[in-house]
């Protein structure tokens, strides 16, 4: 079952907030995000293996931006220099840090 944000929401600097259309909300930290980045500099094209050492991410990492991929995704300008990465709204509840996962 795909599910779709009722509200998006940047939370200071470190943290962004989604309210789903089930009531089910999920808050990430700006860190944990860009640790799970999926574009081609982050993870291997071919077989979706990890590049990105998630230790190597700055503890102190913030979020200039987040912005809208059409009706289907989020971009977020990394306060690293980072910001090539797409995440759907699909794998953002799909890596939901929270112990729920959708159904």
């Amino acid at each position: 079952m795909s599910h779709t944000p009722e509200k998006l929401e940047k939370v200071g600097e470190t943290k962004f907030r989604i309210r789903w259309d089930d009531g089910h909300v999920s808050e990430f930290g700006v860190r944990y995000l860009r640790q799970q980045c999926r574009c081609a500099q982050c993870r291997d094209e071919f077989t979706g293996a990890p590049l990105l050492d998630p230790e190597s991410v700055p503890t102190d990492l913030t979020s200039a931006k987040a912005a809208l991929v059409g009706n289907y995704a989020l971009s977020f300008q990394f306060s690293d220099g980072h910001g090539s990465g797409i995440y759907t709204f699909e794998a953002l509840r799909q890596i939901c840090p929270c112990c729920k996962k959708p159904a």
